[in-house]
């Protein structure tokens, strides 16, 4: 399109999580006039940490904030998977981008502050929670529960799992359940028993259960993260201590130790939750970006990355399209193969015998049992392909 096309665009976009920020940071770069409507009262992540792949970092270049988020953030030269002893399994680079080779891992609290922190003030609207969207065909109007109506060119729908303007426009696609349970937790490093000694990204593989150790070093602490095979499918489960110290029996010591002398009142308890493909991401004024699109399990570290990577997208398309209903078209021709195989990937997190020794005689749906190590090995090439 072409720039003053661009600067009378106007464009909201529902959700203000790390895709929609993402998204803000890279189309109001474009010149185009864009609204952030968040649910929420105040801008704030809970959980742990993340990483943020060499192809993130240089769409964060691009978009002028790359410093912003360096500044909270610990580059990092390798990822290893060990066996639940410490045993090696493998080691390797990250993929790199260009002249990118590091990703950078950052806790989730320190990202949407530094990239909600880079957008222009007033751009981010708070208390804004979506009651319904209409698709007019040349523009969409937002409704929100606090009585605000908007109207806009583009509506951007990043508003996660349970996406309102994904139920109401594309697909009711539900939450599917994976059979797992992730407890993450943020401790000092001095109380992770000096496993860690450098900004290295460690996940140490047991019967059922994956331990990530993810330094964040700039903080003075780590990222303490157990997924573990778990048949109860409440959102928010009831966990106790002794539960999770049962989910890494047979680890290395310290990590046991790590997960004794955690603080239950820190640690974030969940279910495990994705959504099968979405056939049909956008009409002519309305698209699907990051987890409403596609949410993905956490087993390759993709959501955030391919939020990020939609956004970039989607910026492309509008620069290269004639029309918003073009570009809309193109983005999801770029991205849904993409983001479709890292769904599939993800669910491809545990053997055969492990899904039958928590769930005999059934798995859930979700469930595509393969090796760890070989998934791993298909993400880092489909992480290079998606430069």
């Amino acid at each position: 399109m072409k720039t003053s096309d661009l600067q009378n665009l106007t464009i909201a976009i529902v959700g203000g999580g790390y895709g929609g920020a993402s998204a803000a940071a890279a189309l109001s770069a474009l010149g185009a006039n864009v609204t952030v409507y968040e649910q929420a009262s105040g801008m704030h992540e809970v959980g742990a940490g993340i990483g943020l792949r060499p192809s993130s970092m240089n769409r964060f270049r691009e978009w002028g904030i790359f410093d912003n988020i360096a500044a909270v953030s610990s580059p990092s030269d390798y990822f290893e998977i060990l066996t639940a002893t410490g045993g090696p399994i493998m080691k390797d680079d990250w993929p790199e981008d260009g002249e990118e080779k590091h990703t950078y891992l950052i806790h989730r609290g320190d990202f949407i502050e530094a990239l909600v922190g880079a957008l222009p003030q007033g751009m981010v609207k708070l208390g804004h929670k979506l009651e319904k969207i209409e698709d007019n065909g040349s523009n969409a109007t937002l409704t929100f529960t606090n009585g605000e109506v908007v109207t806009a060119d583009l509506v951007v729908g990043a508003d996660g799992i349970k996406s309102v303007v994904r139920k109401q426009l594309f697909s009711d696609n539900q939450p599917v359940f994976s059979g797992e349970h992730a407890y993450r937790s943020v401790i000092s490093i001095d109380d992770a028993h000096g496993m860690i000694n450098d900004d290295n990204l460690r996940m140490y593989i047991g019967h059922g259960t994956k331990v990530y150790l993810l330094p964040l070093r700039h903080r003075n602490q780590v990222s303490f993260d157990i997924t573990a095979l778990i048949p109860d499918s409440t959102w928010s489960p009831d966990v106790t201590k002794e539960d999770i110290l049962k989910t890494v029996e047979g680890f290395d010591e310290r990590i046991v130790d790590i997960a004794r002398g955690l603080n239950m009142d820190t640690v974030n308890l969940r279910a495990v939750y994705d959504i099968d493909p979405v056939d049909n991401w956008h009409s002519d004024c309305v698209a699907l970006l990051g987890d409403a699109a596609h949410s993905m399990l956490h087993h390759q570290g993709q959501g955030a990355n391919s939020a990020i990577l939609d956004a970039g997208g989607l910026a492309d398309a509008l620069k290269t399209a004639d029309t918003v209903a073009e570009a809309l078209a193109q983005y999801q021709a770029d991205r849904k193969p993409v983001t479709d195989e890292l769904q599939r990937i993800s669910r491809s997190g545990w053997t055969e015998d492990e899904v039958n020794s928590v769930f005999p005689g059934q798995k859930p749906e979700n469930q595509n049992p393969a090796e760890q190590q070989a998934a791993d090995h298909d993400t880092a090439d489909l992480d290079s392909s998606t430069k």
